[in-house]
């Protein structure tokens, strides 16, 4: 019996968990599911430039692990891409991390998480916030 996968670290919730290509009903598509854990290897390498090792050591796991997220993750898009099909981000086995955060606006402090469209200050529901360090 295998162990059970360890639980991923994830800096922020996706913005958005849904893209289909332009034209085609919904009923037509197929879907491809993508994990958070997944999307978040994709915005650790792809999009940050962050090399194999600082990006496993983020998510908590090992470099060869880290490899086959990504690798996974990059197959997904590229059929979904090639063959016209809806990508999913949803569900995986990850926690999210928790920040220290500042409303831009009124001055409170609160730790959570980030989404960068729904994360809101929880006095005056400011969207203007930044990420703290505290010494």
């Amino acid at each position: 019996m295998p162990r059970p996968p360890k639980c991923r670290r994830v800096e922020q919730l996706p913005g958005f968990t849904y893209f289909k290509p332009s034209g085609i009903p919904m009923s037509e598509l197929s879907e491809i599911m993508l994990s958070v854990e997944e999307l978040e290897a994709i915005r650790l390498r792809d999009l940050l430039g962050l090399d194999h090792e600082v990006s496993a050591e983020k998510m908590s796991v090992s470099r060869p692990t880290f490899h086959r997220i990504l690798a996974s993750a990059r197959q997904k898009i590229a059929q979904a891409l090639v063959n016209g099909a809806a990508l999913r981000v949803t569900g995986g086995n990850f926690k999210l991390i928790q920040y220290n955060l500042k409303c831009l606006a009124c001055g409170h402090q609160w730790e959570g998480t980030i989404c960068r469209r729904l994360t809101v200050c929880p006095l005056c529901y400011g969207k203007d916030w930044q990420k703290i360090d505290l010494k």
